[in-house]
Order: structure tokens, then sequence, then C-alpha cells
């Protein structure tokens, strides 16, 4: 029986477990995600305490303890050190952001897209390859040291990103994404935590969710992660090691300063957390910042990624591995890829040495500031977060209203806008925003459609 009495008890849930089935603690964890998934529990919502829904119960505490651990490797609790445990504001958004076809009737302002001008000079350069007597290779298995050319085109790459390192700590990967999956699949264990922006790539967040790795947000300082903040996140919050995107951050759109990624860089060398520095957008400022990896060569793990700045369709990234994570790291790749395709390797290292790589980046850098240019006009009245070179803005809402709201309702006008809500992690708020991507929509008319639609939605948040 319980100790207390709970008829008048207020608790924010108060379940109902069928006690025939076993084990209890899946059983209370099941009951917990419906309750979640259903709206019984909104996100952000403070859970009573595992002692007192054990009493609540009549259950051991360890049988609850469990139910809630199982429910925070699926990203739908946070606890907060000395806070209590929380419904996660991410534990049911759609963390997917690319939909598998493109959404009908819909102008396509959601996905961060580059605009398609450097489609044309891939082909030329792919169509060359083709007509050589040996075009066959293209079509095998690649193998990493066979090539030892494609990486010297990596560190190229890598150093007009703001990073100087060396051929021996090169690998490929099949973009980005894969990167981050193969880094979180070698360095850490499902239970594992990991420090990121209190609104982040989707990506981590799908990549964690599939290996039972916790994200904790670490607090923001002037827009970008602060220091202090993840001092006390390694002090207390037992993570293992932080993911960033210091450059043109998404969603936010902010840049962090070079004094912080050297301190950001000194508090993971104090603790010895390792770096995720995801750099996929870097290229896009026409004068990179020092990379966080500069200032922590052996902590930090640095994606080059090429599908934003060169094609999406590219599927390659270049990944700078310190000594001590390559071998991991490497068999994780290996094991989720066996290869990178020949093909896109050839063509990629191909575009870069040939220095047209520049030439399709400062294209897509000019087409970015002209379309910001009319982004600026018609949302001028409104905090629009983002430099003119960047291809997604932040657009911070007038009103009470809230990002998945304004969503939903832009979306019922046609277009498609993504709500902070599926950016954010753990328990952080999200904030009342939405991201816009500038270079998604197909012609500049179509921008501009787009953009007269969100504007009218604005001026009628402000009547």
């Amino acid at each position: 029986m319980p100790i207390n009495s709970f008829d008048n008890y207020p608790m924010s849930w108060k379940p109902s477990i069928d006690r025939t089935h076993k084990p209890i603690y899946k059983v209370l964890a099941r009951q917990l995600q419906q309750d979640i998934l259903n709206g019984v529990l909104l996100p952000g919502t403070r859970l009573p305490s595992q002692r007192e829904l054990a009493d609540f119960l009549d259950l051991n505490l360890s049988t609850v303890s469990k139910a809630f651990k199982m429910c925070e490797l699926k990203g739908l609790l946070s606890a907060a050190v000395g806070s209590g445990t929380f419904v996660s504001y991410g534990a049911v958004s759609n963390a997917y952001l690319l939909e598998d076809t493109k959404p009908k009737h819909l102008i396509e302002m959601g996905a961060t897209l580059p605009d398609n001008a450097s489609y044309e000079p891939l082909l030329l350069q792919l169509r060359s390859m083709l007509q050589e007597p040996d075009y066959e290779k293209w079509f095998g298995y690649g193998r990493s040291g066979e090539n030892l050319w494609q990486k010297d085109a990596a560190l190229k790459l890598i150093r007009r990103s703001g990073l100087e390192t060396t051929v021996d700590r090169i690998l490929l990967a099949n973009g980005g994404q894969n990167a981050i999956a193969a880094t979180l699949a070698s360095l850490c264990k499902p239970g594992d935590r990991i420090g990121a922006d209190p609104h982040t790539y989707p990506g981590l967040k799908t990549a964690a969710a599939m290996l039972s790795i916790q994200i904790v947000p670490i607090k923001s300082e002037n827009d970008v992660m602060s220091p202090t903040a993840l001092e006390y996140a390694c002090k207390n919050d037992d993570i293992k090691g932080i993911y960033l995107i210091p450059d043109y951050h998404n969603p936010t759109a902010s840049m962090m300063p070079a004094e912080n990624r050297k301190r950001i860089a000194a508090v993971a060398q104090k603790y010895n957390q390792f770096i995720i520095e995801d750099a996929s957008y870097s290229l896009l400022c026409e004068k990179p910042l020092p990379a966080v990896a500069s200032f922590a060569p052996e902590q930090a793990i640095y994606i080059a990624s090429l599908s934003k700045s060169i094609a999406p369709g590219l599927r390659l990234a270049y990944v700078a591995v310190p000594s001590a994570f390559k071998e991991p790291i490497a068999k994780a790749l290996y094991n989720l890829n066996v290869s990178v395709p020949p093909l896109f390797a050839e063509l990629a290292a191909r575009t870069i040495v040939s220095n047209q790589f520049e030439s399709l980046i400062e294209g897509h850098r000019e087409q970015a500031i002209r379309r910001n240019q009319i982004v600026n006009r018609y949302l001028a009245d409104y905090t629009c977060l983002g430099v003119d070179t960047g291809i997604f803005r932040w657009l911070l809402l007038p009103g009470k209203i809230t990002g998945a709201e304004f969503e939903t309702l832009a979306a019922r006008q046609g277009v498609q806008v993504y709500a902070a809500d599926r950016f954010v992690v753990g328990n952080s708020s999200p904030e009342r925003a939405v991201r816009i991507s500038v270079c998604a929509p197909e012609t500049l008319e179509e921008l501009e459609e787009g953009l007269t639609i969100i504007q009218s939605l604005l001026q009628e948040l402000t009547l």
C-alpha cells in the first residue's frame, strides 16, 4: 500500500497501469510514452519525482527509475540536475525535415537547400569523367588508401573553411549526417550524454535517438553556446562530448565569435570532452573565422560537408579526426557504408583541385545575397536574424503565436517553413520563431510569392 494518501495531492501525472503484464517497468514506460504522444502530458511538464511516483503506484523505486531511463533514452524525457525530470520539448516534434516527396502546392521555404547554379558545371565535369577509357573504376568499391590525392583535395577545402590539418587525419563519409552518426556510434555507448545548443540540427537528434544517446542543452549567451554553461554541464551533467555549428548555426543563423571558440575549446580540453564541429555552413562565409578545432586539435572531429556549399546531392563529407579517434571512427564509417562511392569522391576532388569550387561557392554566395536582399525588403519590420550570404534566416515572431502555430498557418496559405519546435533539445523551451529557407524556392518570383504570404501573416499578428 502507498505510504501516503494521494486523494487530494497535486501531481502532474497519476498513471494507472495494468499489473497483469510484466515486467512492470516496461508497462510504466509504455504508458508514459503513450501519454506524451497523445498529449496527456505536454512538452515542458515537470513529472512527479521518482520517489513520489513509486509511492503513488506502490512500486519499488528501481522500477520507476528503469521506466524513466527507458523514456530518457528515447528522447521523451529530459532530466536536469537539481530541477527534476521534464517532458522534452522535442518529444513530439517531427525531426525529419526532408519529406519523402516535395510538398505539393507548397512553396518550399523549409528545407535548407542552396540554389541550383552548380548543377550544370558538375554535370560537365561528370561527363568528362565518364568519357575516360577507365571509367569503370568509378563504379567499383572505393578504397581509402588508393587515391590519396583526394585527401589532398580535402585539405584544400578544409583550409578554405578555416582549419589547418594533415592528410593522415582525413576520413571520407557519405555526407555530414553520416559522419555525425559514425562519430556518435564510435565514441559513445547507449545512455551516454552529449551537450548541444538548445536549438540544434535535427539530424543530430535523430542520430542520437537511434543510438540511445541523450542530448543535454547547453545554455546560450549572446545567441551562442556559453563557455560557462558548458563548464557547468561538464561538472554536473555527466556529458561526454559536445556538438557545435559555430559558423552560421542551424537553425538560429548565429556566428560564434573567435573568443568564444577559444574558450569552448579550452573547456573541452580541461574536461577531456570530444567536440563534433559541424562545418556544413563554413564555406558560406567569405572570410571564415578559425575553427574551434584549431584551438583543440586533439579533441575535435571537424566535419566539412559539400551538400550546402556545392550541391545537396553530392553526398560527401571530409572529416578531420584526431589520431586518438581515427581508428574507431574509420571502423564505424566502414560498418555504416563499406565505402564512399568513388564517383562522388572523384567528382568532388576534381572540382576542388581545379579551383572550380571557388567559382561555385562564389556563385552560391552571390545568389544568396540577391535573395536575402529580397527577404530584407519584405521583412524589414520584423526581427529576421542571419547574414546576407546565408541560405536561411531565423524569424522571431511577434505577439504570442508559437513557431508550431505559425508553421501550420503558413502551410495553410501555401508556404512551408520550419518551427523552432523541430530543433529544440531536451527541456529547453522553443523560441517563438521559424526558420525560413532563402534559397529553396526555385525562382526569385517564387521566393517573393512566399515572402508575400509570410509578410501578410505577420501583419495580421500585429494588428
